[in-house]
């Protein structure tokens, strides 16, 4: 039985970032990763493109983890590689399993997670036709392409337009696959407008909007597929089936939070994000118990990522060391009119200016961002265009609150 201040779950950017903050303030800190090194899915992400608003410079995933890892390195916090959580209580016992120290018990003064989040597979999105080889989510293709060093297919088709496989379709190409074409089952993409024009547009890579996969066919290895329109119920119109030959598929068709060890605790979930409700401090309904990352709301940016994580690592170590401020009253925030969630869920009054992340539900063009508590306005303002592929930030202060907040479009 060991005892720490703050507990992080997770060894990527959001755990990384939550422990450095954490033992900024003095907290005996321990980060808990099941990799053999720290960094998450950003050791495989050798595109550039991170770092621009954290560091103020363009950097490929290894390099923005790099950064991090000799920073943790040089602090006070402690590290357990290859270690897997088994279990996690309301009052913040916390037991993990390695190859070095067996079964380990460990009481917390407050635990972060940053466990990150899992790709949807095709059994998730009940994929039709053979099970043959060839088919792998996005993420799956990415390790096997730039870690282990394998092409996956020689001519590809990609379903979902997600970041990552987005990226993939440009990695595919690098390394001398025919990507055919991207498939997208809404009318809009799923990922960053940057990511379309420099992974698709740049490659002259086609994409498929408002389309589906209806079944796959090979045996052993996938041999190609047919694919539909769908209509406005996103049901396949079989009538104009076509068919793709390819003898690999990737999927890039959302992305779920890693928060299965919620189960055996108290912590309020969000029926759209899929993680845990917070307040600002990303505290959970369990007190001592805080969220960042992708495990609570799936971002586009680790910029972001990084930002949240020290938010949360900070707010933990204050309350284990029994320095946090208390509570005043708390209020509902939540999304209306186009928006489709709001994070922070919870708001205490006169907590200072918070930032307010939300996605919307459809591409909106020439239209205003209005927040309103109680019939008055904390933010007002007009956006050239809206996409659900990009996190949307306001900032609103909580001066006086006394009633829940609103997050509305006025088109």
């Amino acid at each position: 039985m060991t005892d720490f201040d703050v507990v992080v779950i997770g060894g990527g950017p959001a755990g990384m970032a939550a422990a450095l903050a954490a033992d900024a303030e003095g907290a005996r800190t321990l980060i808990v990763e099941r990799d053999n090194r720290l960094g998450g899915i950003l050791n495989q992400c050798i595109h550039a493109g991170f770092g621009l608003h954290y560091f103020g410079e363009e950097l490929t995933g290894p390099e923005y983890a790099g950064r991090f890892v000799e920073r943790v390195e040089k602090s006070r916090a402690q590290v357990a590689l290859e270690s897997m959580v088994l279990s996690l209580t309301d009052d913040r016992k916390v037991t993990y399993l390695s190859p070095e120290k067996g079964l380990v018990r460990i009481n917390a003064g407050a635990v972060v997670l940053a466990m990150g989040c899992r790709e949807r597979t095709a059994g998730a999105i009940a994929l039709a036709g053979t099970r043959p080889a060839g088919v792998y989510t996005a993420g799956a293709a990415q390790r096997l392409c730039n870690i282990e060093g394998y092409l996956v297919g020689k001519r590809v088709v990609i379903l979902g337009s997600g970041d990552i496989g987005l990226i993939m379709a440009r990695r595919m190409t690098l390394e001398g696959a025919k990507v055919a074409r991207v498939i997208e089952l809404m009318p809009y993409s799923s990922g960053l407008k940057r990511n379309i024009v420099q992974c698709l547009d740049d490659f002259g890579i086609p994409i498929n909007y408002a389309h589906t996969v209806t079944r796959i066919e090979g045996s052993p290895r996938m041999t190609g597929l047919y694919y539909a329109p769908v209509d406005e119920r996103r049901r396949p119109v079989m009538s104009e089936e076509k068919y793709e030959p390819c003898d690999c598929l990737l999927l890039s068709v959302g992305l779920i939070p890693e928060n299965d060890l919620l189960a055996g605790t108290e912590v309020e979930r969000d029926g759209v994000t899929s993680g845990a409700v917070v307040d600002e401090r990303r505290m959970t309904s369990v007190e001592g118990i805080f969220s960042c990352g992708n495990v609570l709301h799936v971002h586009d940016l680790v910029d972001n990522v990084s930002r949240e994580a020290e938010t949360a690592g900070r707010h933990a170590a204050l309350y284990a060391l029994g320095e946090s401020e208390t509570a005043l009253h708390c209020y509902d925030a939540r999304g209306e009119r186009g928006v489709r969630y709001v994070l922070p869920q919870k708001l205490h009054a006169d907590s200072g200016k918070v930032e307010l992340f939300f996605r919307v539900d459809n591409v909106y063009r020439s239209c205003r961002i209005v927040a309103e508590s109680g019939g008055r306005t904390l933010y007002s303002g007009r956006r050239l265009v809206l996409a659900p592929g990009e996190m949307e930030k306001i900032v609103v202060d909580t001066t006086g609150l006394d009633a829940p907040v609103t997050v509305r479009l006025e088109l």
